[in-house]
């Protein structure tokens, strides 16, 4: 007879207790071989979202490459030259200085057929260009593609000098106790106007505000009313010089507090750090102040501004507008220079007389200025952020810090940045806030939250 050992239980809380085990090591492995499936899928979908962006890109190169000889040979046929664009290397004898404001972002842009298609029109170009001689004629002050109706061009009847200012006087009974030195300067962002403001802040201010401040609202550079120069840069220096010609000197102002949104904001944080002690407060509502390393330059902006994204749409809007020069240019041909046949349609559809303000304002500038304004305010501009914002902390400027945490177009940390470079800085995160409707979906309390601001820089400043 065999001897054998036949195991027993001691106990039914043992067999129980081996079946748990067997149990969890069975749905442990479920888990992870789900987990493992959904991260193939995540994996799958990453791959083919970066390999179908490549494509799409790719051939957004070789039409942007193509559109830049097609606007050569119209510039050169219609006004007698061709327009400069940054489809080149710069030119080595261009001398870069610290402070020359442009942006690496504009060469520093790679097309896959760029070099490919110079190379083939450039051997034509000549021929092309002695053709042409005979066309265009004097100095080109707005282009073809560009809207040439009175009000797009009312800025050449005021000679180009100054920009739009919207100016607020302060209701004619005032409190003796505050000083006649409570101004207060707007700065919009990108596509907008000095309506922005005037639609918000102005119209919501409260009694004690509206005999206190004098409010002046600026229509930037190239943007809303003001002047849009084809040999103008925009770069920040070029919009210091034009506010200073346009609100500061004109009215003498000694001392400010500035207000700015999304791209206004680097160019008043530059306005600050060259009026260190004139400058009361600083508010920045979703502030374009990216920060640029030791090592980084305007094409690292760009790519954290614009990233070459399919989706959502509004980040494949974004990217196409800022890194391909010549379709940009054909999207404000169809868009800017036919505006109003858009509002005309606009208004017919939704039953309008009246169209939004922001509506108007998305067409109210040329793609030169646009162009330029988004390469060298927010990507050239941003190596000089770090040393603005120290000349205002050692100054003792108080800032504002408002920003939205559902922003698509500015994101939240580079409010974070600024608040920790600089310390003395109130930082308000508006929970449901897109970059707009920080402001617009909440003008009274936005409206109240600066005032409070601006008396409490006021008290401190007079108790000083």
């Amino acid at each position: 007879m065999l001897n054998s050992e036949i195991f027993i239980p001691s106990s039914p809380s043992l067999v129980l207790s081996s079946f748990s085990v067997s149990l969890i090591k069975f749905l442990a492995m479920t888990v992870s071989q789900t987990m493992s499936v959904e991260k193939l899928a995540r994996k799958f979908q990453s791959y083919l979202h970066n390999a179908l962006a490549f494509i799409v890109f790719l051939f957004l190169d070789f039409v942007d490459a193509v559109l830049c000889v097609v606007y050569k040979c119209l510039d050169m046929f219609l006004e007698g030259k061709s327009s400069p664009c940054h489809c080149r290397n710069k030119d080595s004898s261009i001398i870069d200085e610290e402070d020359d404001g442009q942006s690496d972002s504009f060469y520093g842009r790679n097309n896959a057929f760029r070099k490919l298609v110079s190379f083939v029109f450039q051997r034509k170009w000549k021929n092309i260009s002695k053709k042409a001689e005979n066309f265009g004629n004097g100095e080109v002050k707005n282009k073809w593609s560009d809207c040439n109706c009175e009000s797009c061009l009312s800025w050449l009847k005021d000679g180009g000098e100054r920009l739009h200012v919207v100016v607020k006087e302060p209701s004619p009974v005032r409190n003796d106790k505050i000083g006649e030195d409570e101004n207060v300067i707007f700065v919009h962002g990108f596509l907008c106007s000095s309506s922005f403001w005037t639609e918000s802040v102005f119209k919501n201010l409260s009694e004690t505000a509206n005999r206190t401040y004098r409010l002046f609202a600026i229509d930037l550079l190239g943007l809303g009313k003001s002047p849009k120069p084809l040999d103008c840069q925009y770069t920040l220096k070029d919009h210091l010089e034009m506010i200073e010609k346009s609100v500061i000197n004109p009215y003498n102002l000694k001392s400010f507090h500035l207000v700015a949104h999304s791209m206004g904001c680097p160019i008043a944080l530059a306005l600050a750090a060259k009026y260190p002690k004139s400058v009361k407060s600083l508010t920045l509502v979703a502030p374009a102040i990216f920060s640029c390393g030791k090592d980084e330059g305007g094409v690292e902006v760009l790519n954290k501004l614009a990233e070459k994204k399919l989706w959502p749409v509004e980040s494949f809007q974004r990217s196409v507008m800022s890194w391909y020069e010549h379709i940009g240019r054909s999207v404000c041909f169809f868009v800017c220079r036919h505006h109003r046949t858009w509002e005309s349609l606009l208004m017919l559809l939704t039953n309008n007389r009246k169209l939004s303000f922001a509506v108007k304002d998305l067409t109210k500038h040329t793609h030169h200025s646009s162009w330029h304004n988004v390469h060298n305010v927010i990507c050239g501009g941003a190596k000089f952020m770090d040393g603005y914002l120290e000349i205002l902390k050692n100054a003792g400027v108080k800032f504002n810090i408002v920003h939205g945490d559902r922003d698509n177009t500015i994101p939240t940390e580079c409010s974070y940045d600024i608040k920790r470079k600089v310390g003395n800085a109130e930082l308000s995160i508006i929970r449901n806030g897109t970059h707009s409707s920080v402001i617009f979906r909440r003008k009274k309390d936005f409206t109240q939250n600066l005032e409070h601001f601006w008396a409490s820089t006021l008290s401190e400043n007079s108790s000083l």
